[in-house]
């Protein structure tokens, strides 16, 4: 079983490649805004019962997974509300089964970032579009977070298209699970 862990910072494609990842190898797409949604039903965004109650829904879902065998793609926004040992945890539930998380970096600059952030479709999501309220959470520090474990792949969203990407990552996915 394979985890495709999709993680980049807002703005930089995670929804839209791994949808099509999806679309490509027919893993289904846990995407990161699922979890968010939900608990902001609940919760403001950032307080402990959100936390908590995000970080369970994303445990909940890799362990089950890792029961029933079940490969899936995960889209992932590093940032200072998520605790840093819950990505550990989070592998160690897949590993833990003999599965692998293939961790998979989405890059793009700032100032394609920042002019990305101000789409329509984010704004249709829910997802954080304002740059202002972006560059202010950047300057408390609300980006920070430790490396991830080292990618399975990089990818730079700018020089590839959306499609381009997700058919790299696909072959790589492929070429992985042929070698496994």
């Amino acid at each position: 079983m394979r985890v495709v862990f999709i993680h980049g910072p807002a703005a930089s494609g995670k929804h839209t490649i791994g949808s099509l990842v999806s679309a490509k190898t027919g893993l289904p797409l846990f995407h990161n805004h699922l979890a968010v949604d939900l608990a902001k039903t609940l919760f403001a965004f950032g307080s402990a019962p959100f936390v908590r109650l995000r970080a369970g829904i994303w445990r909940a879902a890799f362990f089950e997974a890792a029961t029933s065998d079940r490969s899936f793609i995960f889209t992932f926004h590093p940032e200072a509300t998520v605790e840093p040992a819950l990505i550990e945890t989070l592998t160690r539930v897949i590993s833990d089964v003999g599965g692998r998380v293939c961790f998979v970096e989405l890059l793009c600059s700032r100032p394609t970032l920042l002019k990305r952030l101000e789409s329509e479709s984010r704004a249709k999501f829910g997802k954080l579009n304002d740059t202002a309220l972006y560059e202010e959470i950047e300057r408390l520090g609300g980006f920070r977070f430790p490396p991830l474990p080292r990618p399975f792949l990089s990818i730079d969203t700018e020089i590839l298209s959306a499609e381009d990407a997700a058919t790299r990552i696909a072959e790589a996915l492929r070429d992985e699970l042929r070698d496994a």
